[in-house]
Order: C-alpha cells, then structure tokens, then sequence
C-alpha cells in the first residue's frame, strides 16, 4: 500500500473540493448509524459523476489502498465505518434523478438520492417507491442496495430487491457492469440479487432503476390492543394464514408504546402490553371484505382495543408513533443499541418473550418495535455508556438475541446488514464451507481485497478463536415454543 503515492495521482486527476484530508474536516465522516464504532479515514473523497468514482478506483487498486463507499451513513450495522488505512468513498454529491419513464414505471437514479424523493418526484403523477425504511428521509437509494433495505412496507411489496429492475456498477478491477435494465427480465447470469445486500463488497453502484408503483386509491389501517405479547405475536401468523397479505403488518411491545405515544401524542392505548398495526390496501369491495376478516381474526385472539383509520390524516395520525419509536426510545434512555435479526412469524411471541427474560438477566430495558409480517425484529436494547460495563453487557445481550433467532429457524440480520456488528453472531449460522464460499465469490470480484474489507463475512479464524459456534439454521427442539 503506498497511501503517499494514492494521495499524489487523486489530486491530480480530482478536482480540490473532491477530497478532504484534514483531520478536523474527517471528523463527522468517523462512524455511521452503528455509533459505537468509530474510526477516522486517511482519505475522503466525493466523486460528483461515474468517471470520477473509476478513476478513484483505479488508483486505490494500483496503490493497494481499501476503499469503504458510504452514502448517506445511516446504516446501523457499521457497514460504512471507515478505515484508518483506507479511503472513505462518499456518494452523497451524486444525487440526480436521472430519468423517470412513465411508460416503464421507472426511476433511474444516481446512488445519493435520498429513498424519500423518489417518490416525492413522482407522487404528482400517482406514482411511489415502495420500499420506505424508517430514515428514508435520509438514507441514500445506493445505500439501500448496499444493505438491501426493507421498511414498514416490505409485507406485501417486497425489499429494495424486489423493487430494483437495473444496477450500473463499478468494480475495483476498472469493469462496468450493467446489471438488468427497465424490465423484469434480461439476459444471461442475473446478478442483480447478489450485488443488492452485499455491503460494498464486490463494487460501486453508481446507477440504480427501480420500479415505481400506483399509488393505492384505497387504504386502511387498524390498530389492535391486546394484553399479552403472546397473543399479539400469535395474531400474526393468524392473519397471514386468512391468505391476506397486509400492507402492512407492524408491532410494538408496552415499553415502545409508552414511548412513543409520550412523544408523537398519536393516541396509542398506554396500558396495552402489545398492538399491532395492520395496513390494507385494494378496491373498495376487497378493502371491506379484509377488514371484516381481520377483524374476526383480531377477537380470536382477545384483542382488548380496536381503532380503524381510513381518512389520510388519521391513518397518518396511526403511522406516526411508530415511525417516531427510534427517536422516542431515545428520550427514555441515554442510549439504545438497535438489533436486527428476522424469524418465523409463528415463534414472535416466544422469542419476545425470551427477549424480555433476557433482558430482565443483564439488567437492561428493551424496547421492541419491528416488521411484525416478515418476522424482522428490531428490539432496543436500552442502556448508559457513560457506565462502563453497560455498553458490554448491551451487545452480549444483542448477541445473546441474534443466536436466538438463528436457533428458532432465523436469521441474524433482516435488513440492517452484518456490517462489522454481526460478524461474530454470523460464525453462530454459517458453516465453515458457505463461509468458503462467499469469500470465493468477494474474490471473483476484488482479487486484492481491499473493497470495504473485514466487514460482512467473518473469518474462519475469527469463528475458530469463538468456539466453533455454527448453529445450522434450523427449527431447535425448545419445547416452550409454540407449535401451529
């Protein structure tokens, strides 16, 4: 690595405002979501359009430098945490749309647009993105490929790789790749679905074509109370298995909805111990016949509270404390530390349940608040780092969950990514061989390794030095979970 050399060749191919050396001016470029983990970069660079982001790679790659691309930083899994060897690739400055084909139903972008203003862009013509992760506001479309992102939303319409027909990325190497296109289908090998998810990894994307869908002429949301985590958890796969597949299919445990009824005012009952939010979407006639459905559903399972929203500024009123969970949580304690683990949807009851014993063992609250439909939890580990062994005993605790979810048949990760975060609780699912394997497949792409290295696939000495943890994933025999 000769990083003196990679500072002499960026300076002259790159404008001046396109790299910051200066330690003070990398300072807020230290860590992304996952805050826990911080490190200042050698180098950030902020390419404006596709030559540049080549040229950049080309001259880490001759001068052996790392390279960690970074959008907007709101990933939670340290995905994006920079190297103090390495240069910081930051795509927030290519941010153009680039076209919107009304004919198609596409949007063709550059990585740094934000989630949110795709759809703002097309919301006059009754057109929306469908997937909507809770920082949408913020998080950048190339980051959500990165870390294949879902949201509230991903129910019925699937995650950023459902909704992305087409990639344009650049690899270390000084190949373009052009990955599928406006349709649904192209020809040869689709790589689209192992280029979404894979973290920066094995490329750069620098354009992204997603699918835009019509907006819903009919819409409801429900909201239903009940008294115990076991029967909203329960609720759940009774309602997928009615055949309908909600919109939207959210839930919230008492702590979360404490929370976040003291911070959004939206009207949430305080002395519920679970509710879950269920959002419908079709024709009219459809839309009745489900609510009826849901509704039977709901009193099967003792729902106490029952509220039915159908006008915009009451289904938003319904939306809007559990879109303001995270930044509520934060107000009741000094910090939290979000997991993200998905499992069968037959097994949320038990695991919250666990979950709350667990935490009740460390000593720490938890708040859970997640995507109740596809199983992808996200509880929020409370604790205070100004005490030392809090911030120890709140990422055992993590890990204690994800091995949890690992166990019961899941996975530990649902869309936040492995980041630097899981690595180890990743060695816990893997076995030695798929292990091989997707370090083959990095290879093919980035013979050097030095594309965002030491994130997302631990290492076969790493998993060794833990143990050997490999828990197949697989339903365990735990006789407390319940059957169906």
């Amino acid at each position: 690595m000769t990083q003196a050399l990679a500072l002499q060749q960026l300076s002259s191919a790159l404008p001046p405002d396109r790299l910051i050396s200066k330690e003070f001016a990398k300072r807020p470029y230290e860590t992304d979501g996952l805050t826990a983990y911080r490190e200042v970069p050698w180098l950030v660079a902020l390419p404006r359009n596709t030559n540049e982001v080549r040229q950049i790679l080309r001259i880490c790659n001759e001068c052996s430098v790392p390279v960690v691309t970074r959008g907007a930083g709101t990933g939670l899994s340290g995905g994006a945490r920079p190297l103090k060897e390495g240069l910081l690739l930051v795509l927030s400055r290519m941010k153009r749309i680039l076209e919107v084909d009304f004919d198609a139903c596409t949007a063709t972008v550059e990585p740094g647009v934000t989630n949110l203003s795709i759809s703002q862009e097309v919301q006059p013509y009754g057109l929306y993105y469908a997937p909507d992760p809770s920082s949408q506001i913020a998080c950048s479309i190339g980051g959500n490929v990165a870390e294949n992102s879902g949201g509230v939303h991903c129910l019925k319409y699937g995650l950023t790789l459902h909704n992305v027909t087409g990639l344009v990325v650049q690899t270390i190497d000084g190949d373009e790749l052009v990955l599928g296109g406006k349709s649904y289908e192209s020809p040869g090998l689709d790589l689209l679905p192992l280029i979404t998810g894979s973290e920066g990894l094995l490329g750069v994307v620098t354009q992204v074509t997603v699918k835009l869908l019509p907006q819903p002429t009919n819409q409801a949301v429900l909201l239903g109370a009940f008294d115990s985590i076991e029967s909203a958890g329960n609720c759940v796969s009774a309602i997928i298995a009615t055949g309908i597949i909600p919109a939207a299919l959210e839930m919230m445990d008492s702590l979360a909805i404490k929370a976040s009824e003291e911070f959004a005012h939206c009207g949430y009952p305080i002395d519920a111990e679970a509710i879950l939010l269920c959002e419908l979407d079709g024709t009219k006639t459809t839309l009745d016949q489900d609510l009826v459905r849901i509704r039977e559903v709901l009193d099967d399972y003792d729902v106490k509270d029952f509220q039915i929203a159908t006008d915009a500024e009451s289904r938003e009123l319904l939306w809007r404390g559990r879109k303001s969970a995270f930044p509520a949580a934060g107000r009741i304690a000094t910090d939290y530390y979000c997991m993200d683990g998905t499992i069968p949807r037959k097994h949320i009851g038990y695991v919250l349940r666990t979950i709350k014993e667990l935490g009740e063992s460390y000593g720490l609250g938890v708040a859970n608040v997640f995507h109740a439909g596809d199983g992808n939890l996200h509880p929020l580990i409370l604790y205070d780092a100004s005490k030392p062994d809090e911030i120890e005993r709140s990422e055992q605790f993590g890990m204690d969950i994800l091995n949890l979810c690992v166990k019961v048949g899941g996975t530990v990760t649902g869309e936040h990514g492995i980041g630097v975060e899981k690595l180890d609780a990743a060695c816990s699912q893997f076995t030695d061989h798929e292990l091989e394997q997707f370090f083959r497949v990095k290879q093919a792409f980035d013979r050097q390794g030095i594309m965002n290295p030491g994130k997302a696939i631990p290492t076969l000495t790493r998993c060794s030095e833990l143990g050997g943890m490999h828990v197949h994933n697989g339903e365990v025999p735990f006789p407390e979970i319940p059957r169906f």
